[in-house]
């Protein structure tokens, strides 16, 4: 089930993926880079013992893009064994890994997510929760955590509630996602969000809800609806594809021009631009064609990978945009870089 889960999140990161289990002894975990179907085949999910999980797919926004970089991350201290997953940035890892190494800290990978470990691995605290507990509270940032131990599944959402996490119910089993896609897949139920600043602790004695910090103005990161979640999903409460649907009306309403055609960017540019095109009465081409065999290219780790994936990801279809007045409609602008011009 949690490899099914990865597939329906493979859109959030294409650099690696890995799955953590435990069979209520130890933890068993592999990792690889690639995608979900190179990364995970039936091999490795064989050795993979027990019947509970967390499974990562990376997009490399701190830390190099390398398998020492892919998650789960699995460590054995003190506490015992306990596997991480990470989504969002910790904007204080760099402060704080330099006065762990200070202490004689010996960090493996360069991701920022590795902090939380070692804070938690330091933790002079009774139980894994309370230890995972006071060890978020160090961090600021960006954070939505699944974390394994061999008898515990803990979800964490930093307290402004960046980025999102909900629960899901199959059968008795609790499920913990990113979006709600990868709950439609397994044949899971939606339950709730996991709430901003909430450690939601999942045992064999039931669900344990604690808020380890002070309360805070949510702030969600709007790039999800803009860009990162399928539209399949509801995510901070809203339906993906109505919310960039109703952009497409709203710019048509902002910006109306004399046109013949609304043309989107495929994929995530779809919805706005059958919005746009429904407010402004204008009929929506698919005049673009894309390849779906070359993966997100804003999340790839380098330009020059970007480059030579938008290259070959999109293809003009001539009969709908010869000489037609185009409204080109994509989902954002973020890593536009100007075309190269030559002198002489």
């Amino acid at each position: 089930m949690t490899r099914l889960g990865l597939y329906a999140l493979q859109h959030r990161g294409q650099e690696s993926a890995g799955i953590t289990t435990s069979d209520g002894e130890r933890l068993h975990s592999t990792r690889a880079m690639g995608h979900v179907s190179e990364a995970i085949d039936e091999a490795s999910l064989g050795a993979l013992a027990g019947d509970h999980a967390i499974g990562h797919v990376r997009y490399s926004t701190a830390g190099d893009s390398r398998i020492v970089n892919a998650q789960p991350i699995l460590i054995d201290c003190v506490h015992g064994e306990i596997a991480l997953c990470h989504n969002g940035n910790l904007i204080n890892a760099a402060e704080l890994r330099d006065d762990l190494v200070r202490q004689g800290s010996i960090f493996q990978t360069s991701s920022d997510t590795e902090v939380v470990l070692h804070l938690y691995a330091r933790s002079a605290a009774d139980t894994a929760p309370e230890a995972i507990a006071e060890s978020i509270r160090q961090v600021r940032g960006a954070f939505s955590l699944a974390l394994l131990t061999r008898d515990h599944l803990m979800a964490v959402r930093d307290p402004y509630g960046f980025r999102p996490l909900v629960l899901g119910a199959l059968g008795d089993a609790a499920v913990v996602c990113s979006e709600t896609c990868a709950l439609d897949l397994i044949g899971a139920q939606y339950v709730r969000d996991i709430a901003p600043g909430e450690l939601l602790v999942i045992g064999r004695d039931g669900q344990h809800s604690f808020r380890p910090f002070p309360p805070a103005q949510p702030s969600q990161c709007v790039f999800e609806h803009v860009y990162f979640a399928r539209p399949d999903s509801v995510v901070f409460g809203r339906s993906v594809h109505e919310v960039r649907t109703n952009f497409g009306r709203l710019l048509a309403r902002e910006m109306p021009v004399d046109a013949d055609v609304v043309v989107p960017i495929p994929d995530s540019g779809i919805c706005a631009a059958i919005g746009y095109a429904e407010a402004a009465g204008l009929p929506m081409r698919m005049g673009l064609i894309r390849n779906h065999y070359v993966g997100r290219t804003f999340i790839a780790p380098q330009q020059e990978i970007r480059g030579f994936r938008v290259r070959v990801k999109l293809n003009s279809v001539r009969s709908v945009l010869d000489g037609k007045r185009v409204v080109l409609v994509d989902d954002s602008i973020v890593r536009g870089r100007p075309a190269a011009r030559s002198s002489g």
